[in-house]
């Protein structure tokens, strides 16, 4: 049986993730998303599932940021997940929900749920936690205030809280991808449907040289190999000074992307492949941030 790390408490999107894709294997919470890698660097933990992207908020910065300059750890799988926020209250409070002082919750989530907040609860004040469910297990132990959470039913039903208003998120078609990390270039499978192979690199481009993004797309272009992303991040030795990286729709092959990578490193890039991997659809189940 292993070990799996993933954002928690019990009950956040993330955990519903892995409980989908490793029905059979033991889930370790952590507080933060770090933590969840350090996990399986110090041994803990023998996967790490952590969330990379959200369709509405985008990147989570802190995962590539810590991926990259901390924890030396492969991409052996992706796991995306559709999002169904809820707004949860502790059962004392059912009958005045309009009336809370607080709304709780993940910043991600609370920025899924803007438009509902707004009309509801304009001029209440928002509290970010470190999860979705840990804003719910907030509210639970907390019956003498008059608070409410945002979050999943799974966190409902953990906590003992009540459902309020269903489905407050903005958009109707919100999902979170999520990275299945390891310290071993294993191969993975998972009980769910596959949606493809993907190949993870950061791109480190020569200092002060005109044009040098535009050759590495073209190292790409010409191949006709498609990217599904590419986002800049801070190198953090200095302003101006970022890396790229770039999801490539394919995993790494005997020719073109390997020569792809040759061709960057030719023109003085550094190139470094995070992970080649396929992708997964969680079942329709709600989900974490």
């Amino acid at each position: 049986m292993r070990k799996i790390a993933f954002l928690g408490p019990a009950a956040t999107f993330t955990d519903i993730a892995v409980s989908d894709a490793f029905p059979h294997d033991e889930r370790i919470p952590c507080v933060t998303i770090p933590e969840c890698m350090d996990f399986v660097l110090q041994g803990k933990a023998d996967l790490a599932v952590v969330p990379i992207e959200n369709a509405l908020e985008g990147t989570v910065n802190m995962t590539i940021d810590h991926l990259f300059h901390e924890a030396d750890l492969t991409i052996v799988g992706e796991l995306t997940a559709p999002i169904q926020q809820h707004l949860l209250v502790h059962p004392d409070h059912v009958q005045q929900w309009k009336e809370v002082g607080r709304v709780l919750s993940h910043p991600h989530a609370i920025a899924q749920c803007h438009k509902f907040l707004n009309r509801e609860f304009y001029g209440i004040p928002s509290q970010q936690m470190t999860s979705t469910a840990a804003a719910a297990k907030y509210v639970s132990e907390h019956p003498e205030q008059c608070i409410a959470a945002i979050a999943n039913s799974l966190s409902a039903e953990e906590y003992g809280l009540v459902i309020v208003q269903t489905d407050i998120h903005d958009y109707h078609f919100n999902h979170t991808r999520f990275l299945v990390l390891s310290k071993t270039h294993e191969e993975l499978t998972f009980p769910l449907p596959r949606t493809g192979g993907k190949t993870t690199i950061v791109v480190t481009l020569p200092t002060d040289r005109p044009g040098s993004l535009h050759q590495v797309l073209a190292t790409f272009a010409w191949r006709n190999l498609n990217l599904e992303k590419i986002e800049s991040r801070p190198l953090k030795t200095g302003l101006g000074n970022y890396f790229f990286i770039i999801d490539v729709a394919q995993r790494i092959d005997d020719v073109l992307v390997p020569g792809a990578f040759a061709e960057m490193e030719a023109l003085g890039c550094k190139v470094q492949v995070l992970g080649s991997y396929y992708g997964y659809e969680v079942g329709q189940t709600p989900s974490k941030i």
